[in-house]
């Protein structure tokens, strides 16, 4: 019983000496590293108010039919480029030909009584007022044959400007009425962002001032043009639309969401170089040198000025930030620092 006793013992022993050296390496085996170093700044400049906008299309057209009529061909699919001129759709309405064609044996006839009417006025065999009743007669007929001719026309529906299919409301086959809509046509000539801005600081603001945006799933920032601005505020959240224009719509497509970033009041603000912050999923990290370490900060940023970054929390003034290198730092690790 002892012997198992003591058998018992030695395992545990050496299980727990097992687990001693499997562990992590110990914060004095991390070799030291010379890193370079950046003091967090103080500074007073303007703040940096962000407001999220919309990308739209410059011209922006709701297509529906003018007649009613049966529609014949709609050879168009989500996305797809068009010309100006473009046949879209063409609608079957054959009492609106039919029209035309009595429109236009109505106007012959018309033409052949004014003749001679005008003959007769000349002889004397016809009164002048019979002859002017005659010239009416064809006025009216030539009237109703160039109204004909436009409802022909509208069968056709055409694209207005170079774009592209945003939307699809009808198919081949429907009955198309006049008003409902069948297409939505946007341009690919230019794009624009349409924001709400408040008020105080679209007071501020002037046509043509540029202004940074920064596009979703665009990698860089782009500057746009200040092209329209409201006349009058939303009285429900103080802020007035603002629209600015895109200098490279090819790049980008309508709807996806946009940031501009516009000047405020100056404010007292911490700035470090961005080069600093790592991120790790939603988390935004720094090392500080703390009595020749590195240690680990979650912080929270602001606004992005060129090259540096605001510091909302995380640092103080004063603090020595690490700028290089840090993908390859440990919290706890030595460092010798540089500016």
């Amino acid at each position: 019983m002892r012997s198992t006793l003591l058998s018992f013992l030695a395992l545990v022993s050496l299980a727990g000496c097992s687990r001693e050296h499997s562990g992590p390496p110990a914060e004095s085996a991390l070799a030291s590293v010379r890193v370079q170093v950046a003091t967090v700044q103080r500074e007073i400049a303007p703040a940096i108010v962000e407001t999220t906008g919309t990308v739209r299309p410059a011209e922006h057209a709701v297509l529906a039919a003018k007649i009613s009529g049966i529609i014949e061909s709609l050879p168009l699919t989500l996305g797809q480029s068009v010309k100006h001129g473009e046949l879209l759709a063409h609608l079957a309405a054959p009492e609106v030909a039919a029209r035309l064609a009595q429109a236009r044996a109505q106007f012959e006839t018309a033409q052949r009584e004014e003749r001679r009417n005008r003959e007769l006025a000349a002889t004397g065999a016809e009164t002048d007022d019979a002859a002017r009743a005659a010239a009416e007669r064809l006025h009216a007929a030539r009237a109703a044959v160039e109204e004909a001719e436009a409802m022909l026309a509208y069968m056709d529906i055409r694209a207005p400007y170079d774009g592209r299919v945003a939307q699809k409301f009808a198919y081949a086959g429907d009955l198309a009425t006049p008003g409902q809509p069948l297409l939505v046509l946007e341009s690919s000539a230019a794009l624009r962002v349409e924001a709400p801005v408040p008020a105080s600081l679209a007071a501020t603001l002037a046509l043509g001032a540029e202004l940074p945006v920064q596009i979703a799933d665009v990698p860089a920032p782009t500057i746009g043009r200040v092209a329209e601005i409201a006349a009058a505020a939303d009285s429900a959240t103080h802020t007035v639309l603002v629209k600015l224009d895109l200098p490279s719509p090819d790049a980008v497509w309508s709807g996806r969401a946009a940031r501009l970033a516009l000047r405020g009041s100056p404010v007292e603000t911490l700035l470090l170089p961005a080069s600093c912050v790592s991120r790790f999923g939603q988390m935004e990290r720094v090392f500080v040198v703390i009595a020749g370490h590195a240690q680990l900060r979650l912080v929270k940023t602001g606004a992005i000025r060129g090259e540096r970054i605001e510091l909302l929390s995380g640092v103080a003034a004063g603090e020595n930030v690490i700028v290089a290198p840090i993908g390859t730092l440990h919290d706890g690790q030595p460092v010798t620092s540089a500016p």
